[in-house]
């Protein structure tokens, strides 16, 4: 148990130590400061020559959300196209068959949104084309595009009083360049030499050690999983996503995809910090994220290792935790902590099953997704704990009397009416989904049956963690629940449309706004957002709101579970 311990300390402390200097890199990417890769310059000027664009030329914050939401469209439409025709399309050696409409329409949403929901099983779903032209295209460009927004937030915090909030494709182009292409060919190559398969052959036919003939299925797996991961995105090439042999062989690759799906959420902070000149700044949220990142990461690990009550009563030794769902090649301490940090981050990749996780551990799973704001994803983590610092300064201000500011920014009606509406779409989308499901489902549970393999509290989690993971952009799973219908391909396919541009609109939108304020110096008066107090009242509005939201919800489904299980 202590060299599991240790294990989950050392993947955490070596991503640490990595992001720091990686936060500074990425200040001074978009900053167009000097930095080691600025040989790749005559690439993105090319690019931006055969494009047409002027990299140079700022736009206002509503130029970038037209940029923004035009290009994804394109990609979208693209998307849809390969997927219900790849039965017929080339690079298909294992002649898997096109998608119906109701799940292209899902799939090509969900990674368009960097969430990664799969409705399929990856390897049997789709063909080495779609797996390329559209899965691995999109896991590039949507975190490219939640890096890009982020950067238009730190312009506009910024002490000069403007719109004009740099270039978008500008910000986009580097994200690709300077980071996520060189990123995923390290971690790739790593994978590739560690095992994980890089072709574009077709299933290898393989003999057992009992004499059966199985086919084992391959593809250009690498490269896929380097950037589902450095993306956070999170689908699997395979079915089992990094729970498969072939996609994470060893504790070494499980340590790599670990530290890669965590750093650039926590690069982006330490990038505010040294962008902004205002390290206190980022170290204060980075210290909120990380303080409810542990309070997650502790009881999930406790229960994990503790293993079921049900079994301990039978007199059966579990000395190796809760093994049900796992993998022995990482025990159930690493596989406690990857499902923490794939669900507060919003990367669905998993290294265990979910859905055989402890009902107190779900509980967290859920929660790190429905507050939606510790480390998160690739820019848009940040977009929404910015959301809920906005409210935080917002009612400090009131509390002191004061005109609430940020950074010099006066915070008034529109910025904080903007703020709570995206605050409360989360649990709207993600309580309104769930009781819509369950009263179809109660209302005919012979024509639903195939929905759920585990009725009851259990059920009901299956259904809350689906649209939790929809509408936190997550993507994984609780594998119990058959998801591949129109109801639920649709029905999620709208909630990953309006959960993953609202959020980003909203905060582009509040720094737009704040970016054309005049600033005013700190004095006396001001209230400072950059102390442990104010941490702690950031914190509190996190709590709050996911409490007052959740916890009738969470009190029917994995806290009523845990009960019965005593």
């Amino acid at each position: 148990m202590i060299n599991e311990l240790l294990g989950i300390g050392a993947i955490y402390f070596l991503t640490l130590v990595l992001a720091w200097p990686l936060g500074r890199y990425l200040a001074r990417v978009f900053k167009g400061e000097k930095n080691l890769l600025d040989f790749l310059r005559p690439v993105e000027n090319g690019i931006f020559r055969l494009s047409g664009i002027d990299a140079r030329r700022e736009m206002s914050w509503q130029q970038h959300l037209v940029a923004l939401l035009t290009i994804n469209l394109v990609w979208f439409l693209l998307a849809m196209l390969v997927l219900s025709t790849q039965g017929s399309l080339p690079l298909n050696p294992d002649q898997n068959p096109s998608m119906s409409p109701d799940l292209a329409f899902n799939t090509a949403i969900s990674f368009l949104v960097n969430c990664n929901l799969q409705h399929y099983s990856g390897e049997s779903g789709l063909s080495y084309l779609s797996q390329i032209v559209v899965i691995t295209f999109l896991q590039f460009v949507s975190a490219a595009t939640g890096i890009a927004a982020a950067v238009v937030v730190f312009n506009a915090l910024q002490t000069r009083a403007t719109d004009k909030l740099g270039n978008f494709y500008n910000y986009f182009v580097k994200s690709l360049t300077r980071l996520l292409l060189p990123g995923s060919l390290v971690v790739a190559l790593l994978l590739a030499f560690n095992g994980t398969p890089m072709t574009l052959q077709g299933k290898q036919e393989l003999v057992t050690l009992q004499g059966d003939s199985v086919a084992v299925s391959r593809g250009p797996v690498a490269a896929m999983v380097a950037i589902k991961e450095l993306g956070t995105n999170g689908g699997g090439f395979y079915g089992a996503n990094s729970a498969h042999p072939l996609e994470n062989p060893n504790y070494l690759t499980n340590a790599i995809e670990n530290i890669a799906l965590v750093i650039i959420p926590m690069a982006m902070v330490f990038a505010l910090g040294f962008y902004l000149n205002r390290r206190k700044l980022a170290l204060m949220i980075f210290g909120v994220m990380t303080v409810g990142f542990v309070v997650l990461l502790a009881p999930t690990v406790y229960y994990e290792l503790q293993g079921n009550p049900a079994i301990n009563h039978l007199g059966v030794n579990q000395g190796l935790g809760a093994l049900e769902g796992k993998e022995t090649r990482f025990g159930a301490a690493a596989s406690a902590y990857w499902s923490i940090t794939n669900t507060v981050i919003s990367c669905g990749s998993v290294n265990s099953m979910h859905d055989s996780f402890m009902p107190l551990s779900g509980l967290t799973q859920m929660l790190g997704m429905m507050t939606n704001a510790f480390y998160g994803g690739c820019g848009v983590g940040l977009l929404n704990f910015f959301a809920y610092l906005i409210i935080a300064v917002f009612i400090a201000g009131l509390m002191v009397g004061r005109t609430p500011e940020l950074l010099g920014k006066k915070i008034e009606a529109r910025e904080m009416k903007i703020a709570i509406l995206v605050t409360l779409l989360h649990p709207l989308l993600i309580l309104a989904g769930t009781a819509l499901t369950a009263h179809l489902y109660a209302g005919n549970p012979t024509e639903y049956a195939g929905w759920l393999a585990n009725p009851g509290y259990h059920g009901f989690s299956e259904m809350l963690y689906e649209f939790t993971s929809a509408s936190a952009n997550n993507g994984s799973g609780f594998e119990g629940l058959g998801d591949n219908t129109p109801w639920w391909n649709i029905s999620t396919g709208v909630v990953l449309l309006l959960s993953r541009f609202l959020p980003i609109i909203g905060p582009v939108a509040i720094a737009g706004l704040l970016a054309r304020k005049k600033y005013v110096p700190e004095s006396v008066g001001t209230l400072p957002a950059d102390t442990a107090t104010f941490g702690v009242m950031v914190m509190a509005v996190i709590v709050i709101i996911a409490a007052l939201a959740f916890f009738p919800a969470l009190a029917l489904g994995p806290i009523a579970e845990h009960f019965s299980l005593y």
